[in-house]
């Protein structure tokens, strides 16, 4: 293994958070952990690489949000290249297309999907392209208008963006511009709450952060299997979803419990439940054998082992100021 530049994201001071902006570590050959830059920002609790430049975005989970570009060196340094409205309030996630020619956002806050075409350097251009969307799902308290909690970029072509507020899976089409798709949107159980989602193998694996599902949906996204999030029957926010690299397992992160549980990729039946060492798991990554956990509440990420694709008991813990994000450069 060579060495490998992470970057941690989370809440800053004034947006419930006790961090500065983005951390840079690098873990050695040796298998430590060198931090080499603290990067400022407002609220980066997402971040997201260009998939040809080097360039890095965030997202400034705020009332007024932001997205910000920042240039990538090897020496874990980031250069602030420029900030811009997302385009509504408290984005949470974003992602930028395979082709690099779009980036999307999720704002949370008042459920609107922001997209902004990217130039040849990785830059955003003009406004921001705007979708709103109107609805509202069962609970009153979290679902009384849209709230979009991820975009994902899908290998048809379609970028889709998890409602948590209306309890859809909302469709668009990506070209030279990007718009409603023509199939519309996906509706999943009443009260599901979708947050997060990820795609392997003609397969879509979707966390539900208000009833505590995981579901599993084919092409057409017919639903074909169901699991649950925690085995303990305690009060459960789910929030990350993962599907292991070899397609076996999938992985989910429950805020309350405080566990990472594993699934079996094909029926979603329970394999483990995993203390994170840590509380608030908002988010986690795996890599080298193992999976970097973001504990927001305890201000730290934590690594746990995999054997045989499932996480074991936490080995090292990183003290970082409420971390939300953990992501890996592959480039350096």
């Amino acid at each position: 293994m060579g060495t490998r530049l992470i970057y941690i994201g989370g809440y800053t001071q004034g947006a419930g958070g006790s961090g500065t902006g983005i951390t840079s570590l690098r873990k050695e050959l040796d298998g430590r952990f060198v931090e080499l830059a603290r990067t400022t920002a407002s609220a980066p609790s997402f971040l997201a690489l260009h998939p040809r430049l080097p360039v890095l975005y965030a997202v400034g989970e705020g009332a007024d949000g932001t997205v910000s570009a920042f240039a990538r060196h090897s020496d874990g340094t980031l250069a602030h290249l420029a900030t811009r409205p997302s385009g509504g309030a408290q984005p949470c996630h974003l992602a930028v297309d395979p082709q690099g020619a779009w980036l999307a956002v999720a704002n949370y806050g008042d459920g609107t999907l922001g997209a902004y075409r990217l130039d040849e350097h990785g830059a955003m251009v003009g406004k921001p392209r705007l979708f709103r969307h109107t609805g509202t799902g069962p609970d009153p308290e979290r679902q009384e208008c849209p709230h979009a909690h991820q975009v994902v970029f899908g290998p048809d072509g379609t970028l889709y963006v998890s409602d948590l507020g209306t309890d859809e899976i909302r469709r668009y089409s990506v070209g030279d511009e990007i718009a409603p798709h023509p199939a519309g949107h996906v509706r999943v159980s009443p009260g599901m709450g979708p947050r997060h989602m990820a795609f392997l193998a003609g397969r879509w694996y979707v966390s539900g952060e208000l009833d505590g599902s995981v579901r599993a949906y084919d092409e057409s996204w017919t639903e074909v299997a169901v699991g649950r999030a925690g085995a303990s029957g305690a009060a459960n926010l789910p929030s990350h979803l993962e599907v292991s690299p070899d397609g076996r397992h999938v992985y989910v992160a429950n805020r309350g419990p405080d566990t990472i549980t594993t699934l079996r990729a094909d029926d979603l039946s329970h394999v483990a439940e995993t203390p994170c060492g840590g509380a608030w798991p908002r988010h986690f990554a795996t890599a080298w054998d193992r999976m970097y956990v973001a504990c927001q509440h305890s201000d730290a990420v934590t690594v746990l082992p995999l054997h045989r694709g499932v996480p074991q008991a936490p080995e090292e813990t990183l003290d970082l100021p409420t971390p939300s994000c953990v992501l890996f450069d592959p480039d350096f």
